[in-house]
């Protein structure tokens, strides 16, 4: 049976799976009321809904920002292009946010952490940014929140805030090539991930799970 929240926290609501997860929250009547924190201000005039504006640096904010939360949503991303190539500004956004969110989590007892990773993420891969989410993975694993949630999507479909023209092409070479691909690697609609975070987050199954892309379209659609 789905689990009532009383709050759930989410970070990173302006993005492609933040965006459609946000609205999921609003219109079940499993959530109570939606924390969003945000680096910046945003408009939201849904119920339930309050921004909180913080410096995610300033540890001490950051906590009194996630206290009080049955379950913290965080789909929170950058891009090479958004930090100039700047591997630390990348790492203060794609590492520090999700490994403190989960830290304080457990600091102030949230049950549950529900994370957007990459397929592909692994602590020793070569590249910087699969090798980066498996450091996040292996952080948030390690951090002692009960139930804790990670998503692995490849190429998303969905139409974004931005332009991204390289991802642009992808979706469509991937799209068209997916019968090829391992299910792992299949491009997945935002809604679907964003659907498959809203059950596991009701479901609140304590340990470590990992979505690939089977499980979440399997948990999208119950």
């Amino acid at each position: 049976m789905p689990k009532t929240i009383k709050t759930a926290t989410l970070i990173g609501a302006t993005g492609l799976i933040g965006s459609r997860l946000l609205l999921m929250l609003q219109e079940d009547d499993c959530i109570g009321s939606i924390r969003i924190l945000s680096r910046r201000t945003v408009e939201f005039t849904k119920p339930k809904t309050k921004v909180q504006v913080i410096d995610f640096s300033e540890l001490k904010q950051f906590r009194s920002a996630i206290n009080g939360s049955d379950a913290v949503f965080c789909t929170v991303g950058t891009t090479q292009k958004k930090v100039d190539g700047d591997e630390e500004a990348y790492r203060k956004v794609d590492y520090d946010i999700p490994v403190n969110a989960a830290k304080l989590c457990a600091e102030t007892a949230c049950p549950r952490f529900l994370l957007v990773s990459s397929v592909g993420a692994d602590s020793s891969s070569g590249s910087f940014y699969l090798k980066l989410k498996g450091e996040v993975e292996d952080e948030v694993k390690e951090s002692g929140v009960p139930s804790v949630s990670i998503f692995r999507p490849s190429i998303l479909l969905g139409e974004r805030n931005e332009s991204r023209p390289g991802e642009t092409i992808g979706k469509v070479v991937m799209k068209v090539f997916s019968f090829m691909l391992p299910s792992r690697m299949k491009p997945i609609d935002a809604d679907d991930v964003a659907m498959a975070m809203l059950w596991a987050a009701k479901q609140g199954r304590e340990g470590f799970h990992i979505y690939q892309y089977r499980e979440m379209i399997k948990a999208s659609k119950k």
